[in-house]
């Protein structure tokens, strides 16, 4: 596949991830937060908030690998 064709895949599969991440977030958050201590929110939202990162790293790298090289 080319890197042309993998941004285009990886672009729309990375909008719609941080979408749905964030709604599930939010009502992971909005279901199981209300009533707990100051740091428990704080604790969650920190790790939801940089969580998403690693799934989003791992397809940029998959987006920017070279294109294969064709042999003649």
């Amino acid at each position: 596949m080319q890197q042309r064709t993998r941004k285009l895949i990886g672009t729309f599969a990375l909008v719609a991830f941080v979408i749905v991440y964030s709604l599930t977030a939010m009502t992971i958050a909005a279901a199981k937060l209300p009533g707990t201590s100051g740091f428990i929110q704080f604790a969650y939202y920190a790790f939801a908030g940089l969580f998403w990162a690693l799934p989003a790293a791992g397809l940029i790298w998959w987006m920017q690998k070279p294109d294969p090289v064709e042999r003649d």
